[in-house]
Parts: C-alpha cells; sequence; structure tokens
C-alpha cells in the first residue's frame, strides 16, 4: 500500500495548500540567494508541508537535492559529511544550485550531540550552495542558528485549506465522495494536513464511495477502553490479527499504548514469552524512533503490529481473572524529570539524548525496577549523579520513600569514594602539607618569599604544572555507569 502523502507530495510550490504568504517568503528568499547568500528555516507544527516546500522548491527552480535528517546524522563528522560537502561544492553535472536540506534542525542539543549543533551552525554560515533548515519549534534551536537564518514561519493548515485537498485526492483515486465526508475529516484535523491525507486514505482507500457515515463509523469505532485493550493483548487472546485490529479502535497513539504494554507486561508473562514480547516491543520502538525521526506517521501501523500482534502472538496460552494495570513509569506528567535524567545519561555517557531516552533510559529502568536490586541501583545514582525525584522516576518507587533517600545518599558516598580513588592520593598529599605548615607554623619556621623550604622553587612549579595537567585530564575525562560497576 503507497502512502498517499508521499504518492502525492507536491511537485511545485503552486500546488502548496494554506500557507500563501510563506510560500511567497520562500520564493524570494531562493531568488536572491545570490545577493545575500543566507539559509532559511522553515519552522511550525508536524504535518503542515515545510519539508514538502523545500522539495517543491527545487523542483520549480531545476535545483537538485541533497537531504540530512539531524536526529538521524546528529555529530559534527555526520553532518560535516552529509551535508558540508554538498554545501560546499558545485553540482554534480558542474552548472546550477544544489539545495541542501537539514531536517529536524531543532533536534540536536549541543554537547550531548558531540558538536552537532556547532556543525549545523558553521554549515549555514560556510555554505556555498543554499541551506533550508526544517525545524518543528524555532526555539529549540540555538541562538547563533536562529541568528545565522532567515526566519519563514509556516502557520497551521486550515480546515477550509485542508477540504480541497482530500477532494482533489479522492478525485484523482476515481473516489465519490459526500463533502460533508471531507469536511469531517478536515475539522478533525484542523492543522494538520498530513493528518487529514493519512485519515482519508484510512478510510477511504479500497471504497468506490465515501459517505459521512463512513468518517462517523470510524469515529465511533475507536471507542475501546485502554485497559480493556491491555486484558485482550496480554490475557486475552493470542490471535495477532485480533490484537491487531482492536489496536486500531484505542484512542490512544502508539506512543502511549507501548508504554503501557511494557510496563504491564510482566505481571502477564514470563520465561519465554516474555523475552519474545519484549523482542516485539523492541521492534516497535524502532519504527517510533524512525517516526520521531521522519516526522512520518504512516510509520506508526508498523509499531502498532509490534506492540499489538507482536505481543499478543508472544503467549503460547490465554489467561484470566483480574489484572491491576499501573500507569507507565515514563508518562507526560514526567517530561521534565525524564528530560533531566535523560541530559545527565547523555553528559556522562558521552551519547546523544536520543541515545541515551531510546536505549540507555529503559535498560535502566529494567534492570533497576522498584530499586531492586539494590546494588545497580546505587550504582546508577552515583554514576549520574541523580537526586531522589529522579531515581524516583527511572526506578517508579516513591520519592519520598526511605528506600529511594538511602540511594540516593549511598549514590553520592559511592560517588565521592570514586572520585578520591582516582584522585591518585591527591586528598593525602593535601591533607598531607596542610599538617605541615600548621606544624612549621606551630615552630615558628616561616619562609621568606622565594626561600627553598622543604624542595626547590623549581619542583614546586613542576609540581604545580603536573597538578594543571591532571585537572585538565579529569575535566575532559567522562564517568559513566560501567566506572561504578
Amino acid at each position: 500500500m503507497t502512502d498517499w502523502t508521499e504518492q502525492y507530495r507536491p511537485s511545485s510550490l503552486s500546488e502548496l495548500r494554506g500557507n500563501d504568504s510563506a510560500v511567497d517568503d520562500v520564493r524570494e528568499w531562493a531568488r536572491d540567494w545570490d545577493d545575500h547568500g543566507e539559509a532559511a528555516v522553515l519552522h511550525g507544527s508536524p504535518g503542515i508541508g515545510k519539508t514538502s516546500a523545500a522539495h517543491a522548491l527545487a523542483a520549480d527552480l531545476g535545483w537538485e537535492t541533497v537531504e540530512l535528517n539531524a536526529s538521524d546524522q546528529r555529530t559534527a563528522d555526520e553532518i560535516e559529511r552529509y551535508a558540508g560537502r554538498a554545501a560546499s561544492n558545485t553540482t554534480l553535472g558542474g552548472g546550477g544550485r544544489q539545495l541542501v536540506i537539514v531536517d529536524e534542525a531543532d533536534n540536536i542539543h549541543g554537547n550531548y550531540d558531540r558538536g552537532g549543533a556547532g556543525a549545523v551552525t558553521r554549515l549555514v554560515k560556510e555554505a556555498r550552495q543554499p541551506v533550508v533548515l526544517i525545524a518543528n519549534d524555532y526555539y529549540d534551536m540555538s541562538r547563533g542558528l536562529r541568528n545565522a537564518t532567515r526566519e519563514i514561519e509556516f502557520r497551521d493548515v486550515s480546515a477550509r485549506s485542508i477540504r480541497p485537498v482530500l477532494r482533489d485526492l479522492c478525485r484523482k483515486e476515481g473516489i465519490e465522495f459526500e463533502t460533508a465526508a471531507l469536511e469531517r475529516i478536515a475539522e478533525q484535523n484542523d492543522g494538520d494536513l498530513r493528518g487529514a491525507v493519512n485519515d482519508l486514505q484510512a478510510v477511504a482507500e479500497g471504497r468506490e464511495q465515501l459517505t459521512v457515515e463512513h468518517v462517523v463509523t470510524s469515529d465511533r469505532d475507536q471507542t475501546v477502553e485502554l485497559f480493556p485493550f491491555l486484558d485482550l493483548v496480554m490475557k486475552e487472546t493470542n490471535d495477532a490479527r485480533e490484537a491487531l485490529q482492536t489496536s486500531y479502535d484505542v484512542d490512544e497513539t502508539p506512543d502511549d499504548l507501548l508504554a503501557w504494554i511494557e510496563e504491564n507486561v510482566p505481571k502477564e508473562y514470563s520465561g519465554a514469552a516474555l523475552a519474545r514480547a519484549y523482542d516485539s516491543l523492541a521492534n516497535g520502538n524502532r519504527w517510533l524512533g524512525v517516526v520521531r525521526a521522519t516526522q512520518e506517521y504512516s510509520y506508526w501501523r508498523y509499531a502498532g503490529d509490534a506492540l499489538a500482534a507482536g505481543v499478543a502472538a508472544a503467549r503460547d496460552t490465554t489467561g484470566g481473572g483480574w489484572t491491576r494495570w499501573t500507569r507507565p513509569t515514563f508518562y507526560h506528567s514526567n517530561t521534565n524529570t525524564a528530560d533531566d535524567v535523560v541530559r545527565e545519561i547523555a553528559r556522562h555517557e558521552g551519547t546523544s539524548m536520543a541515545t541515551a531516552r531510546r536505549e540507555i533510559l529503559p535498560f535502566l529502568s529494567t534492570i533497576t525496577h522498584h530499586c531492586k536490586p539494590r546494588e545497580p541501583t546505587v550504582q546508577m545514582a552515583a554514576a549520574y549523579e541523580l537526586e531522589e525525584e529522579h531515581v524516583s522516576f527511572v526506578t517508579g518507587s516513591g520519592e519520598t520513600t526511605n528506600k529511594v533517600q538511602s540511594i540516593v545518599a549511598d549514590g553520592g558516598q559511592r560517588r565521592a569514594e570514586l572520585v578520591e580513588e582516582h584522585a591518585g592520593g591527591a586528598f593525602e598529599q593535601a591533607a598531607a602539607q596542610t599538617d605541615a605548615s600548621e606544624t612549621a607554623d606551630d615552630s615558628g619556621l616561616v619562609s621568606e618569599p622565594g626561600e627553598d623550604v622543604g624542595g626547590s622553587a623549581e619542583g614546586d612549579g613542576a609540581d604545580e604544572t603536573d597538578a594543571d595537567g591532571d585537572e585538565d585530564d579529569a575535566e575532559e575525562d567522562q564517568s559513566g555507569l560501567t566506572d561504578f560497576m
């Protein structure tokens, strides 16, 4: 099945709907690029045509395109390898222009992405080819990058502008339609053109006629409650098709469904079945990563296959009785705490925040669930300098419990011991020097400036140089979880 958002992507700026002012600004920027040489940043909500506008511009002007997704190639080396050369060179044919498109430009964050933000800033300042950055949140970009680009804001697409697009798609697909059906889809997706196209494809594909009843029925079908869905997938059926079809009727995103299943699956699964279920959830998580990186929500269906069909099929038998489903540890109200934890993990491990969030944090949550076993939890708190709220977030234990507070205290002590161990006796030397100084003061032996007491001035200078060097090395080293294991 071909994704309509790709199949019918605008091939010219004149085909874009709902952002006439922004489209005019894009045309003007490209027309005058030889004079100003600035990069442009197209920003606004997902699904409103920013990336489509960049590609349509290139098609209108006959420019080649080189596209980079900053969520995937996010380090300085990767950005310079993929986009830097293109921005500095002439086209492959030796003439014309080459448009460098950097998608998800707001999704790289300074030191956590190993110089990625700085590399993008250098790219736009030094490029000899036009560069377009795509961002959802303009102010998530660094100030230096904002100052180096021309801002072009894309606004949400109104339902009034969405309706003609849906009408054109129905005609191209040979589908008769009731105007009220298209109006309903447009109203439901007010602001999100891509979402409206995806909804239209979901309800209309395979039909010769689309009525408002089809759309209303589709809405009405999304009434399966969350807990009955969890009962079905993890207890009542191992029929993959039934689980998958039911997932379509739950009014939750695949991200949330995966979080709920991941949190609760150990309650019903064990042994080989649990391992198979986690394999399916890991596969679903990879697809969700693709969605976040590309903003192509059509990939949600593959995540749904894994989290519903895969988990249901992982069991050999069905279960019964009542299960108390618990809220996921990583849920919306914990967003700020989650960001703090991810930031600390990324800083200490030398990874990107995306890697810390998608790969390391779920692993830590699994091995320290409810602070059991205790020792790895203490090691984690020490490694990442976590406070009570952070340990509570990762483990799912109460922040004010004695268990969490004692773990944080022991983690602080563990870290202090490791710092002292890595200092190579520097603390003992400092203490000895202090004692010697106090002894000299007590005996009345106070040296004059420049006088050699207990060693030459040159020797002292060498020691200071070595100490400075050690301090510099210590600042450059990053301590990760393995240092505490």
